[in-house]
């Protein structure tokens, strides 16, 4: 059922908490999105850096087996933020997009500069969809209209996000979350909603109507972490990602987005960040995403993986235990002991 609606929020309603004000959600002891002078600034200061065209992986796309039974786990990147997860007899989707375009236009906005690195064709049955928030590089309806008809899977989202897909995609299986809920999946195996920092937007008159979060999916060979889009917000939820579930065999994490800082920081952590939270969450092994498919900020393209990769060595962390994934490259991901 989709949530209920106010004419002050049109996604959602429901009473305060510490991180929703009656109306609209919010980052608690955090920062709010920049304002519209803001955004012009950044626009318009000439350091945008010049994206190829095209940009094709030294992957081929993948053609993912139908399911993987047991402790093995498989992540395949798709771009972006689009991973398939492979364990425990379930195949999850996290942010699916498909489309040419992260925007509401098919003829405007930030263009995918590498095909999907699996074709939707080759995809294996998905029992499971994450979508950690509404922006368009995360939620893709014309995607979850064709995993609707394709696969029909279950899709858990931030409160007020199934507001957004119901009205696009009728019938869909959707389950809608406050941050800190858990929800029994089958298999053995739950998902904890939680908080990252972030925010949402439709457009210039729904911001933070919706809310944005991470995903836990805890297993019983060990906890996987989906941290969405955030900022680094001082580590603090990294930490209360730890106090909370112990630690992580493998973490999926952003490392893309985050020029100009001034600008972008408190909603984009950059590789270095990324570094710093896979080691307070208590992470094995983590995945970088975010990053080489659109463009969407002032960076190169190579340079979120060239900064990790110098951030894993000032850290001390092994690089081959926190990898920048291509479209198409598939990493079994070592049980914990066996890295």
């Amino acid at each position: 059922m989709a949530a209920r609606k106010t004419a002050a929020n049109r996604y959602y309603s429901g009473p305060p908490s510490d991180h929703f004000d009656g109306t609209l959600f919010f980052n608690p002891d955090g920062q709010p999105p920049g304002r519209f002078a803001d955004l012009l600034k950044w626009q318009l200061n000439g350091k945008r850096s010049k994206w190829p065209a095209t940009n094709p992986s030294p992957f081929p796309q993948a053609k993912p087996t139908a399911k993987i039974e047991g402790p093995a786990l498989d992540v395949t990147m798709v771009g972006h933020s689009t991973l398939l997860i492979q364990t425990a007899g379930l195949n999850i989707l996290t942010d699916p997009v498909w489309s040419l375009r992260a925007s509401p236009l098919s003829f405007a906005g930030p263009k995918r500069i590498n095909p999907p690195g699996i074709a939707f064709a080759d995809l294996p049955p998905i029992d499971l969809v994450l979508v950690s928030h509404n922006h368009y590089d995360h939620l893709d309806l014309a995607t979850l209209k064709r995993l609707k008809a394709s696969h029909d899977p279950l899709v858990l989202a931030p409160l007020g996000n199934d507001a957004i897909i119901e009205a696009a995609v009728p019938g869909m299986r959707l389950s809608a979350h406050d941050w800190g809920d858990r929800v029994e999946v089958g298999n053995g195996v739950a998902l904890h909603v939680e908080p990252v920092h972030h925010w949402s937007a439709r457009g210039a008159r729904d911001r933070r109507m919706a809310l944005w979060a991470g995903f836990v999916i805890e297993t019983p060979d060990g906890k996987l972490y989906f941290a969405g889009d955030t900022g680094f917000h001082d580590g603090i939820n990294y930490r209360l990602m730890a106090e909370k579930h112990g630690g992580f065999r493998f973490a999926i994490l952003p490392i893309g987005a985050y020029e100009p800082r001034w600008f972008m920081a408190p909603q984009h952590q950059n590789p270095r960040e990324a570094v710093q939270g896979m080691t307070l969450c208590n992470a094995a092994f983590a995945a970088g995403c975010h990053w080489g498919t659109f463009q969407l900020t002032d960076e190169p393209i190579d340079e979120p993986a060239r900064k990790l990769a110098e951030a894993l060595d000032d850290q001390g962390v092994p690089r081959e235990h926190f990898r920048a994934l291509r479209p198409g490259e598939v990493w079994t991901v070592p049980e914990i002991g066996r890295g």
